[in-house]
């Protein structure tokens, strides 16, 4: 269950908005990427050397101070039961947690604690299959034919014989999106949690396309269940094997990883608005810290938690390009419309591209699942990326403005505004 990068996040609210007790604010500075060493990071079997590096990203006590009274307020403003931002820049990587994890058994929000990052996830699918290509072991215009034919299902898809790999990654491929299927909502209102990723595709077979592959634009998260499965084709493995070792376990991403059972590590509690009529409880665990429901659910059409330090940390290698061959990267940011009358708004492969903000253009991608709202945004300009998360969708999906923009904005005006450009910084390649 995941929403779309670029779009207001759906009016889906119902009543019963939580509120709690705020706790004291926590900063924690942690290591991180090192202003040393600018070899690329790119392709097969790469190791990375990881250089600590304990400065904030500002290297200003005033910074943390601006940042810490930001957050506080965003809290207060939005009535979120916790926050966490992360910063990872040329010098470093600053991590803010504030209010609680769980306000029913008082715990506290830390840096170290998780969420649910939602459509955060397709950016690994995307990565994992732009590096695919860079290595000769699929190319983006492959017809998925080529990959999913041998499929008992497959003649069924709509539009299956001009489906490319392009096509899923842009969310171009004129199917459905399982997850907003009256069929769905059934599915799982019977009992179906557990349902393997086939078994959702198969909610839009014999049904009409949307539109002729690659002639218009419509959010897919059936798409990224077709990516996954193309993945483990071609690596001859799990998904989540996949990306552990591609990425996981080489940039130090430590506090992520697959969200496929009920019991994360240090998982938040969320405070869920309804989502998708579903039927879901407000608060998305239990007592004992394990969610109600299962999450696995959504697999690669998002799919992990993680930390806002590692989201900030994983942006500014994918999203700079670090991870890519140049071509490659540029066809990521090759965008096309994503949102009816704005201009300004494009989506990539597997990436969320704006053209411009104060800030210059930004690249990232937002995920949205019951009781959870994340945000990872790059700045190319200024090497940096942004990331939070906040464990409600309270007050967010049910708003009539974008909040979650406003937060960006919010967080970007006091990051960004003192840090000097790099006028020269057209593509960042390395530290």
């Amino acid at each position: 269950m995941s929403q779309p990068a670029n779009a207001v996040f759906e009016n889906q609210c119902r009543n019963g908005c939580h509120s709690t007790q705020r706790r004291g604010l926590r900063v924690i500075l942690m290591s991180s990427l090192s202003g040393q060493s600018r070899t690329p990071l790119v392709l097969v079997g790469f190791a990375i050397a990881m250089v600590a590096c304990a400065s904030s990203p500002s290297g200003s006590d005033a910074f943390e101070t601006r940042l810490i009274s930001a957050t506080r307020n965003l809290i207060k403003d939005y009535d979120l039961p916790g926050m966490t931002v992360a910063i990872a820049g040329p010098d470093g990587v600053m991590s803010v947690a504030a209010g609680d994890a769980d306000p029913d058994n008082g715990r506290a929000m830390t840096s170290e604690t998780t969420m649910l990052a939602a459509s955060i996830g397709k950016t690994f699918v995307a990565a994992t299959v732009l590096q695919m290509s860079d290595e000769g072991k699929l190319k983006l215009d492959d017809p998925i034919s080529d990959w999913l034919g041998d499929k008992h299902w497959f003649d069924r898809l709509p539009n299956a014989s001009g489906i490319t790999i392009r096509h899923l990654l842009q969310h171009r491929s004129g199917l459905q999106d399982h997850v907003h299927m009256q069929a769905f909502s059934d599915l799982w209102l019977g009992g179906g949690e557990d349902l393997a990723p086939e078994d959702l595709i198969a909610l839009v077979l014999d049904r009409e396309p949307l539109f002729p592959a690659g002639e218009a634009w419509s959010y897919s998260d059936t798409g990224y269940l077709m990516l996954g499965l193309i993945v483990e084709k071609v690596a001859g493995r799990s998904y989540e094997d996949e990306i552990r070792e591609r990425f996981l376990n080489p940039l130090g991403l430590t506090s992520t990883g697959p969200s496929n059972q009920k019991r994360l590590p240090q998982l938040a509690s969320g405070y869920a608005s309804g989502g998708l009529g579903l039927g879901l409880p407000v608060k998305t665990t239990d007592d004992s810290g394990a969610m109600v429901w299962n999450p696995a659910i959504e697999w690669t059409g998002g799919g992990l938690y993680s930390t806002s330090h590692d989201l900030a940390l994983w942006g500014r290698y994918f999203l700079s390009g670090r991870l890519l061959t140049e071509s490659t990267y540029q066809q990521a940011l090759g965008g096309v419309a994503a949102s009816d009358g704005d201009a300004n708004s494009l989506y990539g492969l597997g990436i969320s591209i704006r053209l411009d903000s104060p800030w210059g253009p930004v690249y990232g991608h937002r995920g949205w699942i019951p009781g959870y709202v994340s945000s990872l945004q790059y700045y190319p300009e200024y090497d940096t990326a942004i990331a939070f998360q906040t464990n409600t969708d309270i007050g967010i999906i049910d708003a009539p403005e974008p909040i979650i923009l406003r937060i960006e904005k919010t967080i970007a005006t006091v990051v960004l505004s003192d840090m000097a450009k790099d006028d020269n910084r057209q593509r960042p390649r390395g530290d």
